[in-house]
């Protein structure tokens, strides 16, 4: 047997429907679009290197997107500027120029490091764009481009044992507590850290070599994988030295470069997902930045993009518990 929808059923089923609809169209009216900048000093390389930034890079990390149509329509388009505006602030090759040579050369082996871990691009942009994945292949080339660039001459006996005993003064020495260096956020250097568990450690191909201690909340936290959100009251420092290499291969570490620091104060720091940053450069321990928002640009877009499952904390040594 037939029936007949009731015309007034029929009529509530398009009204449903068209409010989804109708929602949809509102919302484009209220998106902001994503700021247009011009390319004022675009990164210089090798052509078969240029093909894959800008195959796999240059729509988030540069000035010149070409977006498919679905990534203009909100609410996609929302995540989408966040993200690329996000990108600029960690690398932007429409402005690459206006970095010094050493800068550069360090960005460079800082994109080697995130495509060879398989970090960037991000996966999910990746689901998406599949013809934005490196390949095997292209990670030897940008490897290749950034070793030719790259001073890596073995230190001779007299420099490896120059850098050991600047390592053995640099554990020893003491930062006054009447005068320590204090970054513009506030947060305050101390050597206390070198009493610490360390947690993990790191080399990079740039030529330098990190520990990471943790204080006795971090390493507590680390033990219970309690990191989603880390508990206020955490401290993780990041010593960063300049690797010495020698003629077999053995690398230590050579100059101190800067001491990194993270606190997790989830009510003092909140545009910073609960963490306060600071950097001491140098012997001299200079503090990076110049007001209290360094941090802002400077450091958590890359925690936000990349470290996320692990509390925006890199380094975390052990078998993850994914966030709720």
């Amino acid at each position: 047997m037939i029936t007949n929808t009731h015309p007034r059923k029929k009529n509530l089923a398009w009204k449903l429907a068209a409010i989804p609809v109708a929602a949809l169209v509102v919302i484009q009216c209220i998106q902001e679009p994503l700021e247009s900048k011009a390319v004022t000093a675009e990164i210089q390389a090798p052509k078969e290197v240029m093909a894959i930034f800008e195959r796999s890079c240059y729509d988030c990390h540069s000035n010149n997107q070409e977006l498919p149509w679905y990534n203009k329509i909100a609410p996609v388009s929302w995540q989408v500027n966040k993200d690329i505006t996000r990108a600029r602030e960690v690398l932007n090759f429409s402005e690459w120029g206006h970095l010094s040579k050493k800068e550069q050369v360090g960005k460079f082996w800082g994109i080697l490091n995130m495509v060879k871990s398989g970090k960037m691009p991000l996966p999910r942009y990746t689901r998406v764009h599949p013809g934005a994945t490196v390949t095997p292949a292209e990670i030897e080339t940008i490897k290749g481009y950034v070793l030719s660039i790259t001073d890596r001459q073995p230190a001779d006996s007299n420099t490896i044992k120059a850098a050991t005993q600047a390592y053995d003064q640099w554990k020893e020495k003491k930062t006054t507590k009447n005068n320590p260096p204090v970054s513009p956020n506030g947060i305050v250097y101390s050597d206390e850290f070198k009493s610490w568990k360390v947690i993990s450690m790191s080399t990079l191909y740039d030529k330098s070599m990190r520990v990471i201690y943790g204080n006795d909340i971090a390493v507590k936290a680390i033990r219970e994988e309690n990191f989603h959100p880390w508990p206020d009251g955490a401290i993780v420092v990041k010593a960063v030295w300049e690797q010495i290499e020698n003629q077999y291969g053995e690398v230590r570490p050579g100059k101190f470069i800067n001491a990194q620091f993270m606190v997790k104060d989830a009510a003092r720091y909140q545009d910073t997902e609960g963490w306060g940053f600071a950097k001491f450069n140098g012997e001299a321990l200079t503090p990076t930045g110049k007001t209290v928002n360094f941090a802002t640009i400077s450091c958590i877009s890359c925690h936000r993009q990349l470290a996320k499952e692990t509390g925006f904390l890199f380094n975390v040594p052990l078998k993850l518990n994914p966030a709720k």
